[in-house]
């Protein structure tokens, strides 16, 4: 039972060693991939199309937003309760891609109150890739109430058919806006969140701490049975 035991348990710290290793190699390809120099749209599709992974790549991508089909996501940022801003971005190719301008105080929600940042015109934007979900990633959340034009998780169909947008001229990924200020200050971009714990390191040592444990104890315990037998 004891081998056992300590079988399972540096088993265990093994794995996490292991995971460890995984998850160094995972938050250093993603700061590559922001920290690396945009590219276009057609690169980013390229990658989606054979099967890659398109999240947190740097992209540029130029078009004209159409604000008066933007959907609000609602989001918490530095502590305020607001919307993240996804405006529909109209390329050149009349195909259209939602873009998260970023986020705005709940009190904000309509254009109307920020009207300096309804930009009219060809933008470019610098931001980074999101793939969409393809489904909700927890029964806990809300349904998005299409109603109300607020949006609990990111369900790319409904956004777009919502926006009436035709299926055939839908991008199917979103693009996060990095930090440029909007005239206005509204929204703020830059509001990705990447948060990647890597607690690995302390649950091996945890295991194999037990591990060791198990071993003084075991051994303990013989060596006195074997102490009390001699007696």
């Amino acid at each position: 039972m004891v081998l056992l035991a300590l079988a399972i348990l540096l088993g265990l710290g093994t794995w996490q060693v292991k995971r460890l290793y995984w998850k160094e190699a995972l938050i250093a390809d993603i700061e590559e991939r922001r920290s690396a120099s945009p590219v276009p749209l057609s690169d980013i599709e390229a990658i989606a199309k054979s099967g890659g992974d398109i999240e947190y790549r740097t992209v540029s991508l130029s078009g004209t937003f159409d604000h008066a089909r933007e959907r609000h996501f609602f989001a918490t940022h530095q502590g305020q309760t607001g919307y993240y801003i996804y405006t529909p971005l109209t390329l050149a190719d009349g195909r259209i891609l939602f873009v998260n301008r970023g986020f705005v105080p709940f009190e904000m929600k309509e254009p109307a109150k920020r009207p300096d940042g309804q930009v009219a015109g060809a933008v470019t934007i610098t931001g980074l890739s999101r793939a969409p979900l393809v489904a909700k990633p927890s029964s806990l959340l809300p349904d998005n109430d299409i109603a109300k034009n607020i949006f609990y998780w990111k369900d790319l169909a409904a956004m777009a058919s919502s926006a009436d947008i035709p299926p055939d001229r839908l991008v199917h990924l979103f693009v996060d806006a990095d930090n440029a200020p909007n005239p206005g200050g509204w929204p703020q971009g830059g509001v990705t969140l990447i948060d990647l714990p890597n607690n690995h390191l302390q649950y091996a040592i945890t295991w194999y701490g037990l591990a060791a444990a198990l071993v003084i104890v075991a051994g303990f315990a013989y060596f006195r049975n074997g102490k009390a037998q001699g007696e």
